[in-house]
């Protein structure tokens, strides 16, 4: 989980006054999401709305702004557009951040409450819409393209050699240290099947789509309506579309309901697809491998001190190797 930025709340209300025209009563840091290089506010202000303010300290792409603006303005409504700035603009300098307000939508998760049915299907027609999209180049120019490339595996495997003879002094490092040595064979597997795919799929013929490449349930949006918006753009991709179809069954957040029963509702929204099960498996190792390399960064390279952010970390990274967890559904895809 993020913590709060050194970025004084004054700084911020300036700028949002400055570059918005609001009158900012207050600004609330929540902590949500996975990422450590963003940070999330809601904004109240004097003139009735309340906003949501996203602050970016990482690699910031135009795309993950322009692509949701450019969809809301094609019509679809299950995306949530940035707001102007007075001139115009869909983000502002922070520091060394970028900006960007939203409308703040009172609801929840998709992992923090089960998807119905009817929401299911919606998350299935908003994933069709952006692939069927053909986005002019001036949004997409900074996007990158696929090149079957992940680094994580090789981290992972000079982390794993590093740990047989290092000593930990937090506890949680030890901990995880421990796991990691106790998991080594079975990681090491995974990394090898992972490089193998990767020659495999990069002389693929593949159609290559935009992808929003991280759609589980904590970027999805329910609205206290039950309407269903997908958000967090940061990492969109043109890919092969299994890159962002590998999420569908892949055990990612628990939705209280079966791989089959997930697919089943999800494509009755997406449509009926051939689906390249070497892409899928390739991009679910690849997932499991990149967030199993970030919650290392953050547990032995951070200097994190938060003896519960850690914990939290430890507990995300075990669960990939959990019986019914993220590697067993990507076996599962190796072998089908």
């Amino acid at each position: 989980m993020p913590t709060k930025p050194d970025i004084h709340d004054t700084k911020i209300i300036k700028c949002l006054e400055d570059a918005y025209a609001l009158c900012v009563e207050s600004v609330t840091y929540l902590p949500l999401g996975a990422d450590f290089q963003t940070t999330v506010y809601r904004v109240t202000t004097s003139q009735g709305p309340s906003y949501f303010l996203k602050v970016r300290s990482g690699p910031f792409l135009e795309a993950s702004v322009t692509v949701p603006k450019h969809l809301w303005d094609l019509g679809a409504r299950h995306v949530i557009s940035p707001l102007p700035t007075k001139n115009g603009n869909l983000w502002v300098t922070l520091g060394s951040a970028k900006a960007i307000l939203y409308p703040y939508i009172e609801g929840c998760t998709g992992a923090d409450t089960p998807l119905s049915k009817e929401q299911w299907s919606a998350f299935g027609a908003a994933v069709k819409k952006l692939h069927l999209t053909r986005f002019p180049k001036n949004i997409t120019k900074d996007t990158p393209k696929e090149q079957f490339s992940s680094t994580s595996g090789g981290t992972l495997k000079d982390l794993l050699t590093y740990i047989e003879s290092g000593t930990f002094e937090k506890p949680v490092a030890a901990k995880t240290a421990m796991f990691l040595q106790s998991k080594s064979a079975e990681l090491l597997d995974v990394i090898r099947k992972t490089e193998d795919l990767a020659q495999r799929l990069k002389n693929s013929p593949f159609n290559y789509v935009l992808c929003h490449a991280d759609l589980h349930g904590w970027n999805l949006m329910i609205d206290q309506c039950g309407a269903l918006y997908v958000v967090d753009w940061d990492t969109l991709i043109f890919a092969p579309k299994e890159r962002d179809l590998m999420f569908i069954g892949a055990g990612i957040w628990d939705s209280i309901l079966t791989w089959t029963e997930e697919e089943t509702l999800f494509y009755e929204g997406y449509g009926q697809v051939f689906l390249d099960q070497e892409a899928l498996c390739y991009y679910r190792f690849e997932r499991i491998l990149n967030d199993i390399k970030e919650y290392c960064d953050h547990i032995f390279v951070s200097g994190d001190t938060d003896d519960a952010a850690l914990s939290q970390s430890f507990d995300y990274l075990a669960s990939n190797f959990r019986p019914a967890g993220t590697l067993a559904r990507a076996y599962a895809s190796w072998t089908s």
